[in-house]
C-alpha cells in the first residue's frame, strides 16, 4: 500500500510522467481570485473561464458542494476543479471548507481518474484560505485516493494552498 508522496515545489508544475490530475478546492460562491487558483490562472486561463461558466450555469448543472469538474489543459494535464467550501468568509458558522463536500469531490475523483490512468497533484487542498486542517483533510486523500491504488504527490510551496 503506497502512501502520499510530499514534496517542495509547484503543484501547477507536476513532477514525473505520464497523465496528471491537479485537484483543488474551490468555492461555492462562483469567487476565483486567492490563494491557489491565481497560481493556476497564470499558468492556464481555461480551469478559471470554465469554473466560472459551470457557476454561472448552476441551474442546469451539477455545481454544488462535493461536485468535481475536469477541465483539460495540457495533452497530459487535467486540473480538477473541487467545490469543497462554502462561501469565502469565516463567520458564525467557522471556516468555509467542508469537510464532507471534499470527500465526496475526492470520491468522485477518484473514478475519474482511474478512468485516465492518471496521478493527482494537489497543493495541501482545503488548508489555505479555507481554513481547514490538514489531519482532517489527509485520511480522506489515503481513503479515497491512495487506497485505490492511485498515486498522489502533494506539493508545499511558500506561499501556501487553496
Amino acid at each position: 500500500m503506497s502512501e502520499i508522496a510530499y514534496v517542495r515545489g509547484d503543484a501547477t508544475v507536476p513532477l514525473g510522467k505520464g497523465v496528471k490530475v491537479i485537484a483543488h478546492v474551490c468555492n461555492d460562491l462562483g469567487g476565483w481570485g486567492r490563494g491557489f487558483v491565481l497560481a493556476l490562472s497564470r499558468r492556464w486561463p481555461q480551469p478559471e473561464a470554465e469554473y466560472r461558466a459551470w457557476h454561472r450555469d448552476r441551474a442546469v448543472g451539477d455545481f454544488g458542494l462535493g461536485a468535481v469538474q475536469l477541465v483539460q489543459v495540457e495533452r497530459y494535464v487535467w486540473v480538477a476543479n473541487m467545490i469543497g467550501q462554502r462561501g469565502i468568509r469565516t463567520g458564525s458558522k467557522g471556516v468555509p471548507v467542508r469537510y464532507d463536500a471534499i470527500d465526496t469531490a475526492l470520491g468522485r475523483l477518484s473514478d475519474e481518474v482511474i478512468e485516465l490512468g492518471a496521478a493527482v497533484h494537489m497543493p495541501r487542498i482545503g488548508c489555505g484560505l479555507a481554513g481547514g486542517k490538514w489531519s482532517r483533510i489527509e485520511p480522506l486523500i489515503t481513503e479515497r485516493l491512495v487506497q485505490r491504488g492511485i498515486a498522489v504527490t502533494v506539493y508545499d510551496h511558500g506561499e501556501g494552498g487553496g
